[in-house]
């Protein structure tokens, strides 16, 4: 019923907006995340940095992104590290061929021979983050022996969002009121060695407030 009652109210936003308000959409000036320092602070370095070739940018419909393994000199700890910009994520011709929707990564993994093993919506307080008491969600995924700990969470306009749902409706809102539906997905990927949780635990928790400390330049808020 919930899903149900958002999808009518993101239409009708929608709907409202089209007729009522439309006008130019507002990009904010950001700089691009192919800028982002390869060099961190507390020994963290992106020692592999990544491309996706222009088939995957078009299928995920990102504008701009960061996609790197961080590793720390002195723990050799390591984190892969998913910061994807999306300038629009609404089609103003109404046309299909290239989505510029966020794609939800519990969506994404599977596909990609990752089991789902733990999936949980947690609350965040970090340095960093734009708000207090964020909430994000927390996964552990397994692929044959493998596993990782993966956080993520929709930094979009000033806001932490977990729930697809309210991403949506954040997005018709502020398209009506701010002229904005720029966003972003933001993830941190981090092995799980010898089924130590609470090692990648430390691993994610050292080197996520570095990373978001820099993101307001190229995730405006």
């Amino acid at each position: 019923m919930t899903k149900l009652f958002v999808a009518f109210a993101f239409l009708a936003l929608n709907f409202y907006t089209y007729y009522f308000l439309a006008s130019e959409a507002v990009v904010p000036p950001r700089t691009s995340l192919e800028h982002f320092p390869d060099e961190l602070e507390n020994g963290w370095s992106c020692f592999a940095p990544e491309t996706m070739d222009e088939s995957a940018t078009r299928e995920l419909g990102v504008t701009d992104y960061l996609l790197c393994t961080f590793r720390n000199a002195e723990s050799r700890e390591v984190a892969n590290v998913y910061v994807g910009y999306h300038a629009s994520q609404v089609r103003e011709d109404g046309g299909g061929e290239r989505e510029t929707s966020i794609h939800p990564p519990a969506h994404c993994l599977p596909g990609s021979g990752w089991d789902i093993i733990r999936f949980e919506t947690v609350p965040l307080d970090m340095p960093g983050l734009p708000q207090e008491n964020a909430w994000v969600k927390r996964l552990v995924i397994a692929k044959g022996n493998a596993r990782e700990l993966v956080y993520y969470w929709y930094q979009s306009r000033g806001r932490v969002i977990s729930r697809d749902w309210k991403k949506i409706l954040y997005v018709g809102w502020d398209r009506a009121v701010r002229h904005r539906t720029d966003g972003s997905l933001v993830r941190f990927s981090v092995p799980v060695s010898r089924g130590n949780g609470e090692q990648a635990e430390a691993t994610f928790r050292s080197l996520a407030p570095l990373i978001l400390a820099r993101l307001p330049a190229y995730v405006p808020e």
